[in-house]
């Protein structure tokens, strides 16, 4: 499993677990971003947020929560 913040962009894949502290994980799935939901990365640049696209919205993450997110696929 990819971490979120490995993806390229355009890469797509699937919310496999979100780790972190309750409230971390409270926030991010009230957002949409639950396991078993396809995440597309837009863009992921070096040092800034990176930018998905996931059940219609787009959605700003920084590092620290990307790296809580674990991913499967990543395919372009």
């Amino acid at each position: 499993m990819k971490k979120l913040s490995e993806l390229k962009n355009d890469a797509v894949g699937v919310i496999s677990a979100v780790n972190g502290d309750s409230r971390f994980v409270s926030r991010i799935t009230s957002i949409g971003l639950t396991p078993g939901c396809t995440v597309k990365v837009i863009k992921n640049e070096k040092n800034r947020p990176l930018l998905v696209y996931s059940r219609d919205t787009m959605i700003a993450l920084n590092r620290t929560e990307c790296n809580q997110i674990e991913v499967e696929g990543g395919r372009a």
